[in-house]
């Protein structure tokens, strides 16, 4: 694993561990009123599109980082969908 790749890593633990309190916060509580439904469906396809550029172009950071934000996001869109 060379620098860059490592670089990467540590990027996507920073940017992603940012949806684990909204996440802790909605699982606590059970309250999703004023999250936008429309902003984590449009993360979740975003993070799909990625994930699937990743897989072309092979690349593992991509694929990594992208695969988890999709199960974050798609997690926060669930508790959404679940509790209104």
């Amino acid at each position: 694993m060379d620098f860059v790749m490592i670089i990467g890593f540590i990027a996507t633990v920073i940017v992603l561990s940012a949806s684990l309190p909204q996440i802790i916060q909605i699982w606590k509580t059970k309250k999703t009123r004023d999250i936008s439904l429309g902003m984590y469906f449009t993360l979740c396809v975003g993070m799909a599109a990625w994930l699937f550029y990743g897989i072309l172009r092979e690349d593992i950071v991509l694929i990594t980082s992208n695969t988890i934000g999709f199960a974050l996001y798609a997690s926060i869109l669930f508790l959404k969908i679940k509790y209104g």
